[in-house]
């Protein structure tokens, strides 16, 4: 049997057949998102580059079906969660972050967002859908833009704050003043 996130339909097909995924995949199968993750990794050292990364699972849970009584507006729910490979922007040191994510969206144009009750609208660019596309935009654009440990990493985000002393003003433009003026004359 194969991977029903590779099967290319119209939204309105798969809410007519009620279709039901319920599949893990690996990290691997992603193609941009790993691609992604990959460029974030590039950073580290080779000994520090987790070694199995792109064999983390990737749980799909997702429900097609019509959000209207006259089946005119498919739509899915659903939940999408993957543990990422990342780097730590405070230790630049390799960390995991955990996603889950709900969806919850209706397939049509963004005209459909009225009548959409406060629901997300997914514009389509082809009349056919893969969901394998909509999992991998869901889950990059849910990725953190700076990733942190979730313990302590060691890296106190206040270690590089310097303490001025007190009475002591620092002014950059006060001595340019200066320097000007020395010019001049």
């Amino acid at each position: 049997m194969g991977n029903p996130l590779l099967d290319r339909r119209t939204p309105q097909e798969l809410a007519a057949g009620r279709q039901v995924i319920e599949i893990i995949d690996k990290i691997d199968s992603f193609k941009q998102l790993a691609a992604v993750i990959d460029a974030d990794l590039e950073s580290l050292d080779a000994e520090n580059r987790p070694k199995s990364w792109r064999d983390a699972p990737v749980e799909v849970r997702l429900e097609f079906g019509f959000a209207d009584a006259q089946s005119r507006q498919p739509g899915v729910t659903g939940e999408v969660s993957a543990d990422i490979a990342a780097v730590c922007q405070r230790c630049l040191g390799p960390t995991t972050v955990s996603i889950s994510q709900s969806l919850d969206l209706l397939f049509g144009e963004t005209s459909t967002v009225d009548e959409a009750g406060g629901i997300e609208v997914w514009e389509l660019e082809e009349p056919r859908l893969r969901p394998m596309d909509l999992v991998e935009e869901v889950l990059i654009m849910a990725l953190p833009f700076a990733a942190k440990c979730e313990n302590d990493c060691g890296a106190d985000e206040t270690s590089d704050v310097v303490e001025q002393p007190k009475g002591q003003t620092t002014r950059p433009f006060a001595d340019l003043k200066s320097q000007l003026k020395s010019n001049k004359e």
